[in-house]
């Protein structure tokens, strides 16, 4: 079970493992599929990636990884703009993200024909995790309705234990509800909803 203390505060440990979402200039202001204030994140997921460093813990970070031509672009009927092409600038990590040299990269949606979601789907991240013997899940980044979102309902599947870095991650709001929702959703799922300063060593 999570070390919980009665504030609240949940203690990283032996068997957990940070997971950051799609954090890539394309979804940043500035970028072609930006999420609002998805910039915010930044600050609060280096505190986390702080914590998992001095413990010397498993940090990884997914990615979407497209092809020009892309099936989820509007050009090929998608519903996006063109965003994250392999090797763009778009592509690429936050620059402004402390991740360590050692971090695990997770890339998705690089075949032209298949859109995914989830740092699970069609990756070995749920492979490397149960290899590094992690249980517990700390997950943030974006967008909190859509990646972030199937990855969390996916780990639930999976049997992690997740929580979710609720100032961590921001959601796209297609629609005006869409955030709340998926907050909810991933609940209802088992995930809890923590903040970064929630965290303790």
């Amino acid at each position: 079970m999570a070390d919980v203390t009665e504030h609240h505060e949940v203690r990283v440990q032996e068997g957990d493992s940070l997971i950051i979402i799609d954090l890539q200039n394309d979804f940043l202001p500035g970028g072609n599929l930006p999420v609002p204030q998805g910039d915010q994140v930044i600050e609060p997921l280096n505190r986390a990636i702080f914590h998992f460093k001095e413990k010397d813990l498993p940090i990884f970070a997914s990615r979407d990884w497209h092809p020009a031509g892309h099936i989820s672009f509007e050009a090929q009927g998608g519903p996006w703009p063109p965003h994250c092409v392999q090797n763009s600038k778009g592509a690429s990590l936050a620059s402004e993200l402390d991740l360590p040299c050692q971090a695990g990269i997770v890339s998705k949606g690089s075949s032209p024909d298949t859109d995914q979601y989830s740092a699970f789907d069609g990756t070995d991240l749920d492979f490397q995790l149960k290899n590094l013997r992690v249980t517990r899940l700390m997950v943030g980044g974006l967008a909190q309705d859509i990646c972030v979102r199937q990855t969390v309902l996916d780990a639930r599947r999976l049997g992690y234990e997740v929580y979710l870095l609720e100032d961590g991650t921001r959601p796209v709001n297609q629609e005006s509800e869409d955030g709340e929702q998926s907050l909810a959703e991933m609940e209802e799922a088992g995930a809890r909803l923590i903040e970064t300063g929630q965290l303790i060593m």
